[in-house]
């Protein structure tokens, strides 16, 4: 927790909003996405399905692939405390969606799916588009499997399955967007990284979870940023986008979201 606390207050030193961004593609992001404040319809849906969990009290046994929970000591845990503690926020949940919608994705893909809070907002970008969404843990999957039927969100297709061997079976898929909230660890980050190469196009969208989280984490969104494919990056502090479009010159922001 303190480092987190030492690396958001560097990001504060070092961020910006839209002023002084010169790339037409980075400042169209932000103010017409980042900065939207639309009051989206589909809000109303994600804030339904967000309490739908809150509401549920069941207790289910957690199978933890990653870098472990920082509140839970126990892999028996009760949903809605997954969902109030371990979820995507409000805030991110409407972003992701803004996103999805910003950039008409026909294709998506999420590695870690946990109670399906995130997918959501994926599928109600585009309800036309394909999301695929990996999960690791078969009880937590069931309950996003529950929540997907309940909402009628028919666009999503859920895979049991630790990411690897998921994503060896559609290496040779593209995908407009892929949100990665899954293993939060240096090695399994960067190995995600190199495998989801092979899904990528020259428009698609990285958005990595918790790039912060620890100093692993920081020194592995480091190296992503670093790599010959990869042009624009952008840090919001709890994401990292990534973009590879070839016609844009490398460059990294520091974003306030």
């Amino acid at each position: 927790m303190l480092y987190q606390i030492k690396q958001y207050l560097k990001f504060l030193k070092n961020s910006s909003n839209q002023h002084g961004i010169h790339s037409p593609f980075v400042y169209n992001l932000v103010t017409l996405c980042f900065y939207n404040k639309t009051k989206f319809k589909a809000y109303h849906t994600l804030e339904q399905y967000r309490e739908k969990l809150y509401q549920n009290n069941t207790i289910i046994s957690v199978t933890d692939f990653g870098a472990g929970s920082r509140v839970f000591k126990s892999n028996e845990r009760q949903v809605s405390k997954i969902a109030k503690t371990a979820g995507i926020t409000k805030k991110r949940a409407r972003l992701l969606y803004r996103i999805a919608d910003y950039f008409e994705i026909n294709n998506a893909l999420e590695l870690g799916t946990s109670l399906g809070l995130a997918t959501t907002a994926l599928s109600l970008g585009n309800k036309n588009a394909n999301i695929v969404t990996i999960e690791g843990c078969p009880e937590t999957a069931q309950i996003a499997k529950q929540q997907f039927k309940a909402f009628n969100l028919q666009n999503i297709d859920l895979k049991v399955n630790n990411f690897e061997t998921e994503l060896a079976t559609i290496k040779n898929e593209k995908f407009d967007l892929i949100y990665i909230d899954g293993n939060h660890q240096k090695e399994a980050t960067l190995n995600y990284f190199e495998m989801l190469l092979h899904n990528i196009h020259n428009d698609s969208i990285l958005i990595f979870d918790d790039i912060h989280w620890s100093a692993s984490m920081t020194a592995a969104w480091q190296e992503i940023k670093n790599h010959p494919q990869v042009t624009v990056t952008i840090d919001t502090f709890f994401w990292g986008i990534v973009s590879f479009r070839k016609e844009q010159e490398k460059e990294h922001f520091t974003i306030r979201v």
